[in-house]
């Protein structure tokens, strides 16, 4: 038998054949390239520690408008939902009968001068007959009581037609505010008086309120803080989201802190304003409401999406300079927008692993590229 089909010879082939497949398995895993991630680095940054609240829009002015006399709508002059201004007629009630009472108090008026000048003039000729005892001094005396009846009927008559001028005026129903208009409760033709209710009603829109509560406890820290600042003013910033989630571009100042503690929720109101320009917010509206709650101050800051969370608490994956994966335990603070502040755990620029982070673990060596700050 030829000796290359000796079962040592072909013992002696498939050990090399497996050699050589281990060899070539050991190449393949030598070759595999460390997995890529994206860093970032740690970045000191001008925060502001805030406080979050739900507020509720209102507005400066609201004005119901209601007919001050009865009658019936003859005219409407607005169109619901549109600004108006001040001064800026909105409904007319029909005039005929309220200009027939002004001129019939004019008319009585002025029979009322002509009878004062009567007795004005009946008691100047009393005086001159008494001088020569023509007539008895009683009769003077009756004729000068006449003359102030006389005086006080025509401070009567004029007060009457000052009345019947002014209802006549109520008659046109004119804005008392600058604002938006809303529906119209009664069409032409209706007969409205002042016990029929609102007309209408008028919001003010720019500026504009945002009310919203806070604990007792805020407001003894805020006092504290006040205390021990300079500035007095007592006026804190506030930033408000839309319900959108959209961030509302004009913060305010809070004006006014209630008096007295709500028992039903021990909360305290506080009142803020705000400029409304494009009319985005509300009255009535919901909005989310976050209080600067002292002054800007330096902070390391990372971004959320590097910051992990198990049961011993919060973590990042930290990527040092020899490219190898570390696990560092942090502590965190607030957020500022994608950002959040570490308070201890790491240092300014060092390198944190903001994608890729399901594709590592500590100890591994990776290849890191870095990615836009934040």
């Amino acid at each position: 038998m030829p000796a290359h089909n000796s079962p040592f010879s072909w013992m002696l082939a498939a050990a090399m054949l497996a050699g050589f497949a281990r060899g070539g398995d050991a190449s393949a895993q030598g070759a595999a390239p460390p997995p890529s991630v994206s860093v970032t680095p740690v970045i000191t940054h001008q925060v502001t520690e805030t406080a979050a609240f739900v507020g509720r829009v209102t507005a400066v002015d609201k004005v119901d408008i209601v007919a001050r006399v009865p009658g019936f709508i003859e005219q409407r002059y607005f169109t619901e939902g549109q600004h108006v201004k001040r001064g800026d007629l909105l409904f007319r009630i029909e005039q005929q009968t309220y200009k027939a009472a002004v001129e019939q108090q004019r008319a009585n008026l002025a029979k009322a001068r002509a009878t004062e000048v009567n007795a004005a003039l009946q008691l100047e000729r009393g005086k001159e007959l008494v001088r020569d005892k023509n007539i008895p001094q009683a009769t003077v005396d009756q004729r000068a009581a006449d003359e102030a009846a006389a005086q006080a009927d025509v401070m009567q008559a004029q007060a009457t037609l000052d009345q019947a001028e002014i209802n006549l005026g109520y008659t046109e129903i004119v804005s008392p505010i600058d604002g938006r208009i809303g529906l119209a409760n009664f069409t032409v033709g209706n007969l409205v008086d002042p016990s029929s209710g609102k007309l209408a009603t008028i919001v003010s829109q720019d500026p504009i309120y945002v009310i919203f509560q806070v604990s007792e406890r805020d407001v003894l820290e805020y006092k504290t803080r006040m205390a021990e600042l300079a500035d007095k003013a007592g006026h804190v910033t506030v930033h408000v989201k839309l319900p959108n989630g959209s961030t509302y571009p004009h913060p305010g100042l809070s004006n006014f802190l209630d008096v007295q503690v709500e028992t039903a929720t021990d909360t305290v109101a506080v009142r803020a304003q705000l400029p409304n320009p494009e009319g985005l917010l509300l009255p009535g509206g919901i909005v989310n409401v976050t209080v600067d709650r002292g002054t800007p101050r330096s902070a390391l800051v990372v971004p959320q999406s590097a910051v992990l969370l198990d049961q011993a608490g919060h973590y990042v994956l930290v990527v040092d300079a020899s490219s190898k994966v570390e696990l560092r335990r942090v502590t965190t603070g607030i957020e500022e927008g994608r950002n959040i502040v570490v308070t201890d755990g790491l240092k300014e620029g060092e390198q944190v692993i903001v994608e890729g982070i399901q594709k590592v673990h500590p100890g591994q060596i990776v290849t890191a590229s870095s990615v836009r700050g934040h």
